[in-house]
């Protein structure tokens, strides 16, 4: 399962937690703007938009998780099993499998609203990658600079829901998560006062009982919750320092450990990695499960003019800085 959020300072960023018990090969991978991206049933982008995210490259086509373009669009695809229903041919749309889905919006939008537009015309088909690498079931979300989009292919056909909390889980649908905020409506970062009844005295026992009735397990519709309730209510400072600490706890408030989440066959979704892209900057920082410093690559310090992919391995061991 992921988490996926905004969060917005000075400068706007967006990211996500992938949650799972594998992971692949993964590298934080810079397209070019002169790299070709070869699609299955629609023409190829030739000249596009500058992207950097997480990607597994096979083949030298990357596979995104989760990305930015050069004009701060990000896109995230997190898993969306048994909801996901993808379409066969059809010759009056735009016929793009999901492993293409961030390059098709990424490479050609650098706004909600120009990916709505595409997303008139979209017909999400059913083609894996390989025979070795079948589609997921995913749903995504995405956001530029002042809003966010969650869009959904369900048996119903495509729905692209506005995003006014700038979060994503998985399932169930996003109408459901959002609507589901209103059982929390009395939840408050502040102390609570006892509104239970006047016939009982109730002491506030503890500091830190505001957010009671927050939940706090795993599961897609509790750290729903849990994430836009702490993303909507965060504090920090507006430096790139502070702001992508800040982020980081935000995602921090969702991950998971290794151990408490048994996916059977004495297997255990974690926490792989976590993201925070600086949508203003270009510049993709990230944690891994193993490695909790920040780590960054910046697209602009790359030519992005380039007809070549340009991959950095995770730093997956973990980084001490002894004092003494």
């Amino acid at each position: 399962m992921c988490t996926a959020a905004t969060y917005v300072t000075k400068d706007h960023y967006f990211g996500r937690n992938l949650d799972l018990e594998f992971q692949f090969n993964t590298t934080i991978t810079v397209t070019p703007r002169n790299f070709v991206f070869n699609f299955r049933k629609a023409n190829a982008i030739k000249n596009h938009y500058a992207i950097n995210g997480m990607a597994y490259v096979v083949n030298d086509y990357p596979l995104y998780y989760d990305a930015i373009n050069e004009k701060g669009l990000g896109m995230a695809g997190l898993n969306f099993a048994g909801f996901a229903d993808y379409k066969e041919y059809d010759e009056n749309k735009d016929n793009i499998s999901p492993f293409e889905f961030i390059p098709w919006i990424l490479s050609q939008c650098a706004t909600v609203d120009e990916a709505k537009k595409l997303l008139d015309k979209i017909n999400l088909v059913k083609i894996n990658f390989s025979e070795e690498l079948k589609l997921s079931p995913l749903h995504w979300m995405i956001s530029d600079k002042e809003k966010s989009i969650t869009v959904e292919c369900t048996k119903d056909g495509l729905k692209v829901y506005d995003n006014p909390v700038g979060v994503l889980t998985n399932n169930p649908s996003f109408d459901i998560q959002l609507f589901n905020l209103n059982n929390y409506i009395a939840c408050s970062t502040k102390q609570p006062i006892n509104n239970f009844s006047d016939k009982i005295n109730l002491d506030l026992y503890s500091r830190g009982m505001g957010g009671i009735g927050i939940p706090g397990d795993l599961s897609s519709s509790s750290r729903f919750v849990k994430v836009a309730w702490t993303k909507l209510n965060s504090v920090s400072g507006d430096s790139e320092s502070e702001s992508i600490s800040q982020f980081f706890h935000i995602l921090g408030s969702v991950s998971q450990q290794k151990g408490l989440t048994n996916v059977g066959d004495d297997k255990f979704e974690y926490t792989i990695y976590s993201s925070c892209c600086n949508q203003d900057k270009g510049i993709y920082y990230y944690t891994t499960y193993d490695n909790s410093q920040i780590t960054g690559v910046d697209m602009n310090k790359e030519n992005l003019d380039s007809d070549k992919l340009i991959s950095y391995n995770l730093v997956t061991d973990e980084q001490i800085n002894m004092q003494n």
